[in-house]
């Protein structure tokens, strides 16, 4: 069984058969994000900057809205006689403090990179990228407490885990252009994204593990909810991308 070890940490355990074929199934769907042209061209230095600012901007909304989407999933965390649901609660309530400052870094990430302030603060992203905030609003409102991880903390930050390590590895490839600033400071949220933030994914899917067990019809919709949210994920960057071509 999966338990929160001594400081509230879940421990990762080996997956069942069920698991196992659940976590290898989305390694597609994962992929098609985390290796996207966009991201691609991000860690070696060939995104255009028009292009790499126009990510920076549309995708600020599902940044800045995340914690709300983690919160929906919190608030269905209340049958405590069913396997997984305090596991749950307490994991999201300490991940809700551990965006706190995800939003302050992201803005100084954009703002290295020559997006403005009142750029992101009013940005209303085209309808191919808003679908993914409005996919996981939906589910996270409508959905199981299994779905909503599924789709926000297993899909989406399993796909963004992956490709911010390749991107910071890559990030001093900008260093050249005098309008884009550098340092401690701008690359903050690629630093967490790309080491501590790396167990998140993981960690849902122990949740998921225990919420699911024995439970077919669950274990179908929490993938079907992950599927969908790394499609809409692709489906953001391919619009995004079409930025380096124009």
């Amino acid at each position: 069984m999966t338990v929160l070890k001594k400081g509230s940490v879940l421990e990762i355990t080996p997956h069942s058969e069920w698991a196992q074929k659940f976590w290898d199934d989305l390694i597609p769907a994962k992929e098609r994000v985390s290796q996207h042209p966009l991201f691609i061209g991000m860690a070696t230095g060939k995104l255009n900057i028009r292009c790499f600012r126009g990510a920076l901007l549309n995708f600020y909304p599902l940044v800045a809205q995340f914690p709300s989407y983690m919160a929906l999933a919190l608030a269905k965390a209340t049958q405590f006689n069913e396997a997984g649901v305090v596991e749950s609660r307490d994991w999201l309530i300490q991940n809700l403090k551990v965006e706190e400052r995800h939003l302050v870094w992201y803005r100084d990430w954009a703002r290295g990179f020559g997006v403005t302030l009142e750029e992101l603060d009013q940005i209303t992203p085209p309808p191919a990228m808003n679908a993914v905030n409005h996919f996981l609003w939906s589910i996270n409102y409508r959905g199981s407490l299994p779905e909503s991880l599924a789709a926000t903390n297993l899909a989406i930050e399993w796909a963004t885990g992956d490709w911010s390590l390749s991107v910071y590895k890559g990030i001093q490839n900008y260093q050249s252009q005098s309008d884009i600033q550098i340092d401690k400071r701008s690359l903050a949220w690629l630093r967490a994204h790309a080491h501590y933030d790396d167990i998140h994914p993981y960690e849902a899917m122990e949740l998921i593990k225990l919420l699911c067990e024995g439970k077919p019809d669950l274990q179908a919709k929490a993938f079907q909810a992950a599927q969908e949210g790394l499609e809409y994920y692709a489906l953001a960057l391919d619009e995004c991308y079409k930025l380096q071509h124009q």
